[in-house]
């Protein structure tokens, strides 16, 4: 009788492992098909943010920022007006994603440079040009953006660390040269990299509102960068 009953005690604690592995296994699968929906609904979540800034872009070039409606980007999607106030709160809020991401296009376009033997002259003509062209083709989108504040970080305050690791390459260009014998040591690079970011955004401003100025962006960034390297010659 004692026996039977040690058996049976086994035979409920064998059960009671298997059902706790069970549980442990059931409660494994759960957490990781929760961690996949939650993946699948991230990936959507960025998609549409793509989809409705790439939109909204499209839109803007073809009509104009002034004459593009939060309406006719979404009709355009086909969501509805509470789906983009999810992702956006206002039709300036894409402006100024346009923003963080043109600055992370420059940061990637200084790294470029960095990343390649030349002097400082021909790294700064070379990131400047392009910038310089980008923002000519995309006159509009860029006029809209500059007007709106959309790429300054005092008006907007989420673009700072974006701005900041831009200009931080740019600082590491300039100590280069500094380092090289290229551009003069009587000024911190800090302040250096500040006289030429000041010098172009001061320039694509004022183009931004000349309309009628008889000099294209290019030449005027190209004059820019000459007149920096001619004063910060050794």
């Amino acid at each position: 009788m004692r026996r039977a009953k040690t058996n049976a005690r086994r035979s409920r604690g064998a059960a009671s492992v298997e059902n706790g592995q069970a549980s442990e296994t059931g409660r494994g699968h759960h957490a990781s098909a929760k961690g996949q929906t939650t993946g699948l609904r991230e990936r959507k979540k960025a998609r549409l943010r793509q989809l409705i800034v790439e939109t909204a872009l499209h839109l803007f070039r073809q009509r104009g920022y002034e004459n593009t409606r939060i309406d006719d980007i979404v009709q355009t999607l086909e969501i509805s007006q509470p789906t983009f106030f999810r992702y956006f709160p206002s039709k300036d809020a894409v402006l100024r994603e346009v923003g963080r991401r043109a600055f992370a296009r420059q940061a990637e376009s200084l790294k470029s440079e960095l990343s390649v033997e030349a002097t400082t002259e021909q790294r700064l003509r070379r990131f400047y040009e392009t910038l310089g062209n980008v923002t000519e083709v995309g006159r509009p989108l860029w006029q809209a953006v500059i007007l709106a504040g959309a790429m300054d970080p005092v008006r907007s305050p989420e673009l700072r660390g974006a701005e900041a690791a831009t200009v931080s390459l740019l600082r590491e260009i300039i100590a280069e040269g500094q380092k090289n014998g290229e551009i003069t040591r009587d000024f911190p690079v800090v302040h250096l990299a500040e006289f030429m970011e000041g010098l172009f955004n001061t320039v694509v401003r004022q183009w931004a509102v000349d309309l009628t100025g008889p000099h294209k962006l290019t030449e005027r960034v190209r004059n820019a960068v000459e007149f920096f390297l001619r004063g910060a010659k050794p």
